[in-house]
């Protein structure tokens, strides 16, 4: 096993941050990883059944962590979502999908599985993709979900109907006691999950050992997984069970802490055991069948989910985020596939080319939603010029550019001493708490000349640029130094480095974020270690000197990164000498 273990994690940790980096997200990395180095390619791993069994509790995992996000009554919510968009989209997509597979001269009975097989999406690969796309609370990643845990709840039932597929004639009778074997799985669960688990997690964490919590978090998440396969269910409904009921316990966050690590990494190893199942061989003995199949299977979806969202009324860039997260294959149709050739009711040779399609679907999906995500999406979420207001006042002394947490400290001592001003704030969700609480501020973009001009600037003695983003500091710098040459200039530096963007632009006063609340905390941990007050504000003040007299003496180099650092330890020297003649006076 040693090998293989140092295969699979070599593969990753070259593949993956390859694919990262080319905007392409992680799943392609494992996947394309996975073809490499298994029996199709250069064979460095074998044993892709071994390796896919235990790699599938990744997806059991991640669907543990996704219930404790959710809580019940927001799971209640989604029930519309769930058996409306979910029932649609599985039904209608295997409805087309088995059509062409019948119109290309496969059985009826190989049709139909195929054709479910396929319309069922991939949780492990659409939830990343929603996630690192920070999509998840999106109204596509949302209904993404809901489809999702709808395929989830509709799979035990589907591989249930493939061996009436086979023989061609309905049951005399409802096998009843398989129903009542998974009635009493989920009741297990929810019991469980609702009475005897939190008191046992709260013993344990009561007890603070690290790998004891560690390890009943791991047996949470593997026990509800097992008693429903014990059932016939999913493992992951039964692992999504346990994280809804567990998603209000005051131990959520240490939860999701402990198995988060293991679900990344055994994630990870499913996709490569998935990119391992694809028969390279077979993908070139028939390329074009290969080629025509995949774009087939993501035409057909990809349109019917697109017109599902749109009847549902998202939004056009939800839409097409939903419609290109969800086209893929799933992981529950290689198994579905392998029970039908099992059963009779699918032929061997139609069950690879499937797989093998599956497999690339799997792989094609997230080039399709990064290359929309870098070149659709951003032309269609082009905003409107918002409407600013009109500022027909007076002009005041003082134009505040930027009314957050600096601004509106800065405006409080202004008021005490009766100095007007004028505040700019372009965040209209600002503006309108600010509103609420009685401040007069105005809504608009201060890097415009034109917004400036109505605020007074050309009759203003000081323009404070309090804004957050560096970036637009400058902007507004720039552009009220070309307009208003005569007017002074008060900016806020993140760091040191602004700061010497913010010289190079003449700056009439400069305020570094966090100097001087850093100052006045180390002055009160002196005083607190028992230094002298006097003494404490002394040392404060020689280094407040010191270090903004090397700002103004480093503002010619600090281009130059050498020159820098050989700076940085020659002012570091400087202080200490200054520090001890002064401990000597």
């Amino acid at each position: 096993m040693l090998p293989t273990l140092v295969a699979l994690l070599a593969a990753a940790t070259i593949a993956v941050p390859l694919t990262r980096r080319a905007g392409l997200g992680s799943v392609l990395g494992y996947l394309l990883a996975g073809g490499i180095i298994g029996p199709s390619g250069l064979r460095l791993v074998t044993g892709v059944d071994q390796i896919a069994g235990v790699a599938s509790l990744g997806v059991v995992m991640l669907l543990f962590l996704i219930g404790l996000e959710l809580r019940p009554r927001r799971l209640w919510v989604m029930r519309h979502a769930v058996f409306g968009l979910g029932t649609g989209q599985l039904i209608l997509s295997a409805a087309a999908l088995a059509v062409l597979a019948y119109a290309t001269g496969i059985p009826w009975a190989g049709a139909a599985v195929l054709g479910t097989g396929l319309a069922m999406s991939s949780t492990a690969i659409v939830l990343p993709l929603f996630a690192e796309a920070e999509l998840l609370q999106s109204r596509a990643g949302r209904d993404g979900f809901a489809v999702l845990l709808f395929q989830d709840m509709a799979f035990i039932p589907l591989v249930a109907l493939v061996p009436l597929l086979a023989q061609r004639v309905l049951p005399d009778h409802v096998p009843w006691h398989d129903v009542a074997r998974a009635a009493v799985a989920v009741a297990v669960i929810l019991v469980g999950g609702r009475f005897a688990i939190p008191p046992l997690i709260r013993i344990v964490g009561g007890a603070r050992t690290t790998e004891v919590f560690t390890t009943v978090a791991l047996l949470i998440v593997a026990g509800s997984a097992y008693i429903a396969s014990l059932a016939g269910l999913s493992m992951s409904l039964g692992a999504f069970m346990a994280g809804v009921l567990l998603s209000q316990s005051e131990y959520r966050h240490e939860l999701e802490a402990d198995i988060a690590p293991f679900e990344g990494l055994l994630l990870g190893f499913f996709f490569i055991s998935v990119g391992m199942s694809a028969d390279l061989r077979l993908a070139v003995a028939h390329p074009g069948l290969l080629a025509v199949t995949t774009l087939g299977l993501l035409l057909v979806k990809t349109g019917i989910c697109f017109a599902l969202a749109v009847v549902s009324r998202q939004r056009l860039t939800d839409a097409i985020r939903f419609s290109l997260a969800l086209p893929q294959a799933s992981e529950f149709s290689f198994v579905l596939f392998g029970s039908a050739v099992a059963a009779g009711a699918l032929a061997t040779d139609s069950a690879a080319m499937a797989t093998l399609s599956a497999a690339v679907s799997m792989a094609a999906t997230p080039v399709l939603f990064a290359l929309s995500e870098r070149f659709v999406i951003p032309r269609l979420e082009v905003e409107p010029e918002p409407d600013y207001d009109l500022i027909d006042l007076p002009s005041e002394p003082v134009i505040i550019c930027g009314f957050g947490r600096v601004g509106q400290i800065v405006a409080r001592v202004l008021r005490m001493h009766g100095i007007g001003f004028t505040a700019l704030e372009r965040d209209p969700g600002q503006v309108d708490v600010l509103r609420r609480f009685g401040s007069k501020v105005y809504f608009g973009d201060p890097t415009r000349a034109d917004l400036l001009r109505a605020a007074g600037a050309a009759q203003a003695k000081l323009l404070i640029v309090a804004l957050d983003n560096m970036q637009d500091v400058l902007r507004v710098v720039e552009v009220a130094r070309r307009s208003f040459p005569g007017l002074k200039i008060m900016a806020r530096a993140r760091n040191r480095r602004a700061a010497y963007l913010l010289m190079d632009r003449a700056v009439d006063f400069l305020v570094r974020d966090t100097f001087y609340s850093s100052l006045k905390m180390a002055e009160e941990s002196l005083t607190a270690l028992g230094v002298a007050p006097a003494e404490a504000a002394r040392s404060i003040t020689l280094f407040r000197e010191h270090d903004e007299r090397n700002l103004r003496e480093t503002h010619a180099i600090y281009r130059d990164e050498k020159q820098l650092i050989q700076n940085v330890q020659q002012a570091t020297d400087e202080l200490m000498a200054v520090f001890e003649a002064d401990q000597k006076e």
